[in-house]
């Protein structure tokens, strides 16, 4: 008989989903699994829909990150439409998709993973959120932070005509230009982005790696694991997140392949468990050896810390100079810690930052050329970019009046899933102990293996009650009641 320890649902995330631990009669871990209870049904009723209908079909899938589906749903319909999208609309898209990045990667730290390390994994749960960061670093810089949210939604308004279900990217382009004046307005903006980027990551560096017991932490082997890491990039093998060829690379760094949106089958194949409804995806020239890590097994990781990984550098110079400091830091490439996946955001959060500031910089950016009207038969097109959260794949199939036959979508959490899972399993081997009650701390850091990932269950699944209660159970071995710790 097993004692089991159930965490539902799991706490700051966006969606819906529960960790249970399994011990045996010594009271030791015996396996550990995130359950995602909730069907994704969104491949599914999007069949019979007019493909222009994607840009706004999908983002509807999650209200955190619904740009990253607008811009790939785009991008699939570009593909499927075989059309090229004028200069200007390609750069207005990668310029909103960057101010996005800025916001969601900054909400992320602030308020999701960052009370982890700024009041730290061990404080009272109700000072583990935004406003335990706040008194912990001050009000001044709580404001800092939401004057840069503030701005990169605006820049999403000005552009997308606004920041939640945005309308802009249509099939073939951008359903408007921006003006001379807009475009000085995101250039204020974006500045400040920058700033606070910069500023992001000296907080990093005073608060967690002058902290012996955090980089500790990050190092250990309870929180490492040594897979696959897969990532966009652009000619140059740099950092991209709207266009370029997805680069896969190994343990050992070496590259492994480096493929086109459209041949994303050849390479990625997705497993199926019976205990969940979300797929295990995997990379087919290795194969699935279940779940665990190594150059023998197909699991990969797509993350901030994998598009470092992946990637042989950040396209712009502050982020570059951060991306070497890092790899210095943590002893070379690869770097196989997923606490430092922390670190690698806000380094992505700067490069999303400078590249905003180049796109708004560019003359061209105000061109009234934004859209080519498609004239092609459509068929079948494959669009992707990097969501914050991993690789976002886009497949689309058609008939010949453009009316969805199929539709196949593999998101950022989607690809991590075998990792999270492999993370929690690891931790809780780490942390829960014979004889040792088990204490909100310990579910907490648990969580933070995780948390380091930003899962979005929300692009995978949707929850009817839209509740967080919290109750914990812990039986022995012959089914009683030992424990009981509820968050109400």
């Amino acid at each position: 008989m097993q004692k089991k320890i159930s965490i539902d649902p799991i706490t700051r995330l966006e969606g819906h989903g529960r960790i249970d631990l399994f011990l045996n009669e010594d009271g030791e871990l015996e396996n550990a699994y995130l359950v995602i209870p909730e069907l994704r049904g969104f491949e599914k009723f999007c069949e019979g829909r007019p493909v222009e209908e994607m840009p706004h079909i999908t983002q509807r899938i999650c209200g955190v990150c619904p740009i990253a589906h607008h811009m790939a749903a785009a991008k699939a319909g570009d593909a499927v439409y075989r059309v090229e999208i004028p200069p200007a609309a390609r750069k207005l898209r990668e310029l909103l998709y960057s101010a996005f990045f800025v916001a969601d990667h900054a909400t992320h730290f602030y308020v999701l993973g960052g009370p982890d390390f700024v009041v730290g994994p061990d404080a009272p749960k109700a000072e583990r959120n935004i406003l335990g960061v706040i008194r912990k670093v001050g009000k001044e810089i709580g404001a800092r932070v939401m004057q840069l949210l503030q701005d990169n939604h605006q820049i999403a308004d000005i552009i997308a005509g606004r920041y939640i279900h945005s309308v802009s990217c249509i099939i073939g382009g951008v359903s408007k230009p921006i003006t001379e004046e807009e475009r000085e307005q995101i250039v204020e903006r974006v500045q400040r982005s920058v700033e606070t980027a910069r500023f992001s990551l000296s907080l990093f560096d005073d608060v967690v790696l002058k902290n012996k017991a955090y980089v500790d932490l990050i190092r250990s082997d309870m929180f490492t694991h040594r897979t696959y890491y897969m990532g966009l990039v652009d000619e140059d093998n740099k950092v991209n997140f709207y266009d370029g060829k997805v680069r896969v690379v190994g343990p050992d760094g070496r590259e492994l392949v480096k493929y086109a949106p459209d041949e994303y089958l050849d390479v990625v194949a997705e497993h199926i468990e019976p205990w969940t409804y979300l797929k295990f995806p995997y990379l087919k020239a290795v194969g699935w050896k279940g779940l665990v890590d190594g150059p023998e097994s197909g699991v990969y990781r797509a993350t901030p810390l994998s598009r470092l990984n992946a990637a042989d550098g950040m396209a712009t110079p502050l982020a570059q100079a951060e991306y070497e400091h890092f790899y210095d830091t943590l002893g070379g490439k690869p770097v196989h810690a997923t606490l430092a996946t922390h670190w690698a955001r806000l380094i992505e959060l700067l490069y999303a930052a400078e590249r905003a500031l180049e796109l708004a910089q560019d003359a061209e950016i105000t061109s009234p050329d934004v859209r080519v009207i498609p004239t092609e038969t459509p068929d079948e097109g494959v669009g992707i970019v990097e969501a914050p959260r991993g690789t976002l794949t886009h497949h689309y199939i058609t008939d010949g009046r453009g009316i969805l036959k199929k539709v196949n979508l593999i998101v950022g959490t989607t690809n991590n899933y075998a990792a999270i899972s492999m993370s929690v399993k690891k931790a809780a081997q780490g942390l829960v102990q014979p004889g040792k009650p088990v204490s909100d701390a310990i579910l907490n850091t648990i969580e933070m293996a995780f948390r380091a990932y930003d899962p979005c269950l929300g692009c995978a699944t949707h929850a009817l009650p839209g509740q967080m209660p919290l109750l914990v159970r812990v039986y022995n071995h012959e089914r009683e009641l030992v424990q009981e710790i509820r968050r109400d």
